[in-house]
Formats: C-alpha cells, sequence, structure tokens
C-alpha cells in the first residue's frame, strides 16, 4: 500500500497553490491538475518509482495500492516506467454517490445499479438504472440533482460544526454555514447544467482541470475545507482501527478467494477503457475483482461534451510523466504551456525557475 507524501505536506502545497497564482496564473486548487498538479506530481513521483523499482526486484508479482495524489499522473508515470506492475489507483471520491443518489431519487442504494468514470477526482456518472424496474434513472438524476446540491452544505461548514461539536463552541456553526447555495459546486453546477452530467466531486477537485474553472468555482469554501482539513490532519491522534473501513480489504479477499465482484472504481490503463483517451492513460472506471486480480470495465457511455473535456489532459498527462522520467526542465515547461489553465509564457518559464529554488531537495533533479 502506497499511501506517502514527502517534506512537510502543507508548507509544500501552499507553495504549489499560492507561487503560481502569484504570477498571475489562475488555477483553483493545486494539488492534482493545473500548474500545482504538475509540481506535486514532480514532487512525490520520484520516492514511488524508487518503491515501485523494489517491488519488481523483490516481489514482481505483487499487487500494489495507491493512495497517494496526484493519482492520474502517478499511476500514468508509473505504467510507464514499470508497464509489468500489478498498480492499482483507488480514491474516496466514488463513496459520494453512495450518499448523494439515493437521496436524489428516494431509493435505497440496493435498489439502484450505477457506474462512473473518466481521470481521478475529474469523473461523471455515466449511468444508472433502477434495479426492481431496470428504468433508466439519469434523466430523473438530472431533473431532481440542482434541488438538492442546491440546498447541502459544503465539506469545509461539516469540519466545522464537527470540529464545534467537538470543542463545546457550536455557536461557531451559523445558518449561514447551513444554507450557502451550491455550496463548494460552481464549477460542479456547470457541468450538471451544461454538460449534463453529474460529477462524482465538488470544486475544489473538478476545478483543478477546468480553464474556466477560477471563474465559477466556490473559492470561499474550498478556502474553508482547505483550512478545516488542515486542522483536522494535524490535530488528530493517529488510530489503526479495528473495524474495516477501505474498499482495499475487501479487493484483497477477493483476489484471495476468487470471489468475483464489480467495485465501483479502480484506476488502471486505458486498455480498451474508455474510446475518448488514448491507451497510456491512466483512467478512473469500474473493476472486475477476482484470482487474477484487478481489471478494469469499459465504460461504453460518456458524455460528449465531458469528453473534450477529459481529452484536454492528454498532453499534460503525457509530459508530466516523461518530464520525470527524463528530469527534464525543458518538458516541465512543455507540460505547463499545453495546460489550459496557463496563459503566460513568461510566468511559466519563472515558475519553474522559483519552484526549484523553494523546493530544490524535491525538484532538483530537474536539468
Amino acid at each position: 500500500v502506497i499511501a506517502i507524501e514527502v517534506g512537510d505536506r502543507f508548507a509544500l502545497w501552499e507553495q504549489d497553490q499560492n507561487t503560481p497564482r502569484g504570477l498571475g496564473l489562475r488555477q483553483v486548487f493545486g494539488e492534482n491538475g493545473g500548474p500545482g498538479g504538475l509540481f506535486h506530481s514532480l514532487r512525490v513521483v520520484p520516492p514511488i518509482l524508487s518503491i515501485c523499482e523494489d517491488v519488481q526486484k523483490f516481489c514482481p508479482d505483487a499487487w500494489i495500492f495507491n493512495y497517494s495524489n496526484p493519482m492520474s499522473r502517478i499511476c500514468t508515470t508509473v505504467h510507464r516506467a514499470f508497464p509489468d506492475l500489478n498498480f492499482v489507483g483507488l480514491c474516496h471520491e466514488i463513496a459520494s454517490l453512495y450518499q448523494h443518489l439515493p437521496a436524489i431519487l428516494n431509493t435505497p442504494i440496493s435498489n439502484l445499479q450505477f457506474r462512473a468514470g473518466g481521470l481521478n477526482h475529474f469523473s461523471v456518472l455515466t449511468e444508472v438504472h433502477y434495479r426492481d424496474s431496470g428504468r433508466d434513472a439519469y434523466p430523473e438524476v438530472l431533473a431532481k440533482a440542482p434541488d438538492y446540491f442546491e440546498k447541502i452544505p459544503d465539506f469545509g461548514s461539516l469540519m466545522k460544526k464537527l470540529f464545534a461539536a467537538q470543542d463545546g463552541t457550536d455557536s461557531e456553526v451559523t445558518s449561514e454555514d447551513e444554507v450557502h447555495p451550491w455550496a463548494e459546486r460552481g464549477a460542479f453546477r456547470v457541468l450538471l447544467e451544461k454538460f449534463h452530467c453529474l460529477p462524482i466531486t465538488t470544486d475544489s477537485h473538478i476545478g483543478e482541470y477546468l480553464q474556466w474553472g477560477q471563474d465559477v468555482a466556490d473559492h470561499k469554501a474550498i478556502l474553508d475545507f482547505y483550512t478545516f482539513y488542515k486542522r483536522w490532519t494535524l490535530r488528530g491522534n493517529p488510530e489503526i482501527k479495528s473495524t474495516r473501513s477501505e474498499r482495499m480489504v475487501k479487493i484483497v479477499e477477493a483476489i484471495l478467494t476468487d470471489d468475483g465482484y464489480e467495485e465501483a472504481a479502480v484506476n488502471l490503463p486505458n486498455r480498451n477503457l474508455l474510446d475518448c483517451l488514448p491507451e497510456f492513460m491512466v483512467v478512473e472506471v469500474p473493476g472486475w475483482v477476482d484470482k487474477r486480480g484487478v481489471s478494469g470495465v469499459r465504460l461504453e457511455t460518456m458524455p460528449r461534451g465531458f469528453s473534450g473535456l477529459l481529452a484536454n489532459q492528454v498532453a499534460i498527462h503525457d509530459l508530466c510523466a516523461q518530464a520525470i522520467l527524463e528530469g527534464s526542465k525543458d518538458l516541465v515547461l512543455q507540460a505547463l504551456l499545453v495546460d489550459p489553465v496557463v496563459d503566460k509564457v513568461s510566468a511559466a518559464e519563472d515558475l519553474i525557475d522559483r519552484m526549484i529554488d523553494l523546493q530544490p531537495e524535491h525538484l532538483g533533479y530537474l536539468r
């Protein structure tokens, strides 16, 4: 299991976020996409490649499950460097559908069959049906989702409420937090209402991949989420729970027992899984798990407009992976300049030098 970061997680993350913004580059969050996502990748992928090199040397048949971000860039680079490794990316965002779909459709999750896919942190619901009737529920989702999502609180407000309850300061939570319309779902709303598809996550994630994300994202909610996520991460007492909470446990059991089942979301190379993206890219799709391991489930449908947004990421992922493998500043610059978020050549050039100066121990390999 790989779930790592390098250095001071939050100090480096804030450099990923704020340094591009200081040069006028409009990015939403700076974790998985945009300029910040690139430098996050340049920093965290090399040690993961080192881990994979050891796995290939000592236990080449092992299954590796990655939870680290930027997920799709990590996985794409690893599969390019070690094409024979059993390397699977897992992310928790798919869990949102188990919460929201029953509420939108007023039916238990046991009565719904759904699939979703795209890229990690940039996926949408592709199909949903009622199990009892077989009826397509997607038109109903699109009709009812706006009223539902307009009224639910953002994640930052929920974390704020949790902290207030734990600290005995319930007065920190105001009614304004609870009624914030389309909370952390400005870019989400555009995809829902203009592209006619339901994203599986919120603005802090999907906004990173969109050249217009900065214009419509709920920046206050994103900042609130980051603030309380940081506070939650740094305050807690880590403990190992005795109860199951990770899907990976079920995946490992199914491999060992040949208990075949469909897993809702895995990140694997695009081997005839999504027609709108090339084979080298790692995509997020459902997976089939049995004694042979984890394989992707082909998605027959993907909204045409959203496919175009996915296609914008192809060259970025290609150049990011190759820049890491070659240690090439020239390819880093190209990766920035093909990103729709980047609209200034001089700013991109300055950004590379500034980030290397800020993080020489992590980025000094670039030449």
